[in-house]
């Protein structure tokens, strides 16, 4: 059964996630023992079944396709028509998480709108010749929240002191099986949107992802992250970038700054420091990574000594997460609601 579609849709849908037609005809065509062709989805008749497997990707409902309305290209409607390069190649997952929340903040806008309600922005907005410590300095005493060691309380209750100031922060989850999963952390959207990927090993990556697009929300410079150690550490950053590191950073360290400083150099001799590490992140939530890659380009560790470090940490997130994805699949087996 063929159907009629407004192709100026798919091709719209096509710009917005960056995809080429030739991107999209595998994705489309799995299971299928003849391929669909690009003729077969670009002309004004498409076979319903081609039609909702196109729908698969973009989950619009097959009406999308059919309304013979063009879309909307402009740059409200979108960040990838505001931008057109962001500091991490995002893939397909990320893309749509993007736009999945771009499309949730107009429609969000559009009741406000109707509802009367004002989301002025309340902070001031800042540059990068402003000095990001003495901006997180002047941020903490507006926004941070009483400190609380249980780190998933503490991040509910920043996300309450930035709804108080009309900075909207969702997160979002993907389902451990999932094949295509987003490639970042989180993003800024103007005028006021922060949105976070959730992650069940430990809640500190996700404070850290939050004080970092905080710092974007405060220079008004919309970006979409993956936060990369690497990237830290070589110091291949932009100037936003690291603008946005060192605000999250002193947020989230505050009068503990000094301690870190004056950490003793690391080394096998004295453990690495691994306990008082692991104290000063119980205190300020900063993860046992990110204080030892300060203390790396503080040199009070080695390059050497640091990775040894930071694989022991990676691997044992590794075997949390494969502990958390084994009790899912059990429950899974067992008939309890994931």
């Amino acid at each position: 059964m063929k159907v009629e579609q407004n192709t100026q849709r798919l091709k719209y849908l096509l710009s917005l996630l960056k995809m080429s037609v030739e991107e999209l005809l595998p994705i489309i065509s799995v299971g299928l023992k003849i391929p669909i062709t690009k003729d077969q989805i670009l002309g004004p008749n498409v076979e319903l079944g081609h039609l909702k497997r196109i729908d698969k990707v973009f989950n619009k409902g097959i009406h999308y396709y059919l309304d013979p309305k063009s879309p909307d290209i402009s740059e409200d409607a979108s960040i990838f028509f505001r931008k057109t390069k962001f500091d991490v190649d995002l893939n397909l997952g990320a893309r749509k998480i993007v736009n999945h929340f771009e499309e949730f903040k107009i429609s969000l806008s559009a009741i406000a709108e109707l509802s009367d309600i004002k989301f002025e922005r309340q902070l001031p907005v800042f540059k990068i010749s402003n000095n990001p410590k003495k901006v997180a300095n002047e941020l903490r005493e507006i926004i941070n929240p009483t400190f609380n060691s249980n780190a998933k309380e503490f991040l509910k209750e920043l996300i309450n002191k930035l709804a108080d100031k009309n900075i909207l922060v969702f997160e979002f989850v993907e389902s451990w099986n999932k094949k295509d999963k987003a490639n970042i952390d989180g993003f800024f959207l103007k005028p006021n949107v922060i949105v976070l990927k959730r992650y069940q090993v430990s809640f500190k990556r996700e404070i850290f992802t939050l004080a970092h697009e905080l710092g974007h929300y405060l220079l008004d410079e919309e970006e979409i992250d993956k936060i990369e150690y690497d990237d830290l550490v070589n110091q291949k950053l932009s100037k936003i970038e690291s603008w946005c590191n060192d605000f999250a950073y002193h947020f989230l360290c505050g009068e503990f700054k000094k301690i870190i400083e004056d950490i003793n150099n690391s080394n096998a001799q004295n453990d690495y420091n691994i306990d008082l590490v692991k104290s000063i992140s119980n205190k300020t939530h900063l993860s046992r990574i990110a204080i030892f890659t300060k203390l790396l380009l503080l040199n009070k560790i080695s390059p050497t000594d640091y990775k040894k470090v930071r694989n022991g940490f990676e691997e044992e997130f590794r075997i949390e997460q494969e502990r958390i994805n084994k009790q899912r699949e059990l429950d899974k087996q067992n008939g309890i609601n994931l």
